[in-house]
């Protein structure tokens, strides 16, 4: 059994990473830290575990083989300063510390359907954003096949516990309820990580992203629509697609437009093309909080360890 520790164990992404964990066959889920409910059992903060008997608690970290951090953006590097972690136990980052080459150290970017191999023989992986996660599988193929335009338009629309459990005014139910709003327009964070992600699968360094991020009036769930303009003509493009992702179980590409309720709970990317004259829309769903963030952190656990990749994950969506 995997040994297991979560660090900063009280946020949306740790409840998700709990819930998985827990009904992982290879993974025992040892202590689970919380600077802010040290003792207090899990579920008075997970409510939805309330048959769960775990608490909150320190960590030994000589008593574990993975570490995941789930720490707010800044707070992961400063945990790993104040707490040296032993040589042996592999480290899972779920935070934007280390996503970043010039940040990464010994960090390896944990995007499965690009850096499988790598990931398979790190120490420690910088678990890619959800936006990220989502666009970076829309555009990865064409990247590897170099015919990535350098023009790309991206809208995407996510669930509000993409921005945590602590409510300020733009994420407050009573804002957020039947309501759409874009946010940092242009400059979203996650564009740092897909800008190195789509050179480092073969696309030009000089590849122009403008992306629209919309907070949508669900819970969880990310609907990005990718837009680029190309002379292929859809056929070729949809071989290409379900080629490169032959090999990856938890991409599928669709011969039929997709939605969000397809892979919500799960840890699946569906993706659709559609093409009019040169225009290609690719579409690509993913739960934020799955694929998007603990899932995909379970994922790369799985190629850390030697196990099946989707071990713990063949989750069904929460269709109706």
């Amino acid at each position: 059994m995997i040994r297991v520790a979560i660090a900063g164990g009280a946020g949306y992404t740790a409840g998700e990473l709990i819930r998985i964990l827990i009904n992982h066959p290879s993974a025992e889920l040892k202590y689970i830290q919380s600077s802010s409910h040290a003792g207090e059992p899990i579920h008075s903060v997970h409510s939805d575990l309330l048959y769960s008997d775990l608490c909150f608690s320190d960590i030994d970290f000589t008593d574990i083989d993975v570490l995941f951090i789930c720490m707010g953006h800044g707070n992961s590097a400063k945990f790993l300063e104040e707490n040296p972690v032993p040589a042996n136990v592999k480290i899972i980052d779920l935070s934007n510390d280390f996503r970043l080459k010039a940040d990464a150290g010994e960090f390896v970017y944990g995007a499965p359907e690009l850096n499988r191999e790598k990931i398979r023989a790190a120490r420690c992986v910088a678990n890619p954003g959800c936006f990220a996660t989502s666009i970076n599988l829309a555009l990865l193929p064409l990247a590897a096949a170099g015919i990535l335009p350098e023009d790309v338009t991206v809208t995407g629309i996510t669930g509000s516990t993409g921005a945590g459990q602590k409510p300020t005014n733009d994420t407050h139910f009573s804002n957020r309820s039947a309501n759409l709003s874009n946010y940092k327009v242009f400059t979203h964070q996650h564009l740092g990580e897909i800008g190195e992600t789509v050179v480092a699968a073969g696309g030009a360094p000089t590849t122009d992203i403008a992306f629209v991020p919309v907070r949508g009036c669900h819970t969880r769930g990310i609907m990005s629509d990718v837009v680029v303009r190309l002379d292929e003509d859809l056929e070729k493009i949809t071989e290409i697609f379900k080629t490169y992702y032959a090999s990856h179980p938890f991409v599928c590409v669709s011969d039929k437009p997709v939605y969000m309720k397809q892979v919500v709970n799960t840890n699946y990317c569906f993706l659709s093309l559609q093409k009019s004259d040169r225009k290609l829309l690719i579409t690509a769903v993913i739960d934020n909080l799955t694929k998007g963030a603990s899932g995909q952190a379970v994922q790369n656990m799985n190629l850390m360890f030697g196990l099946d990749e989707m071990e713990g994950l063949r989750l069904k969506a929460n269709y109706f």
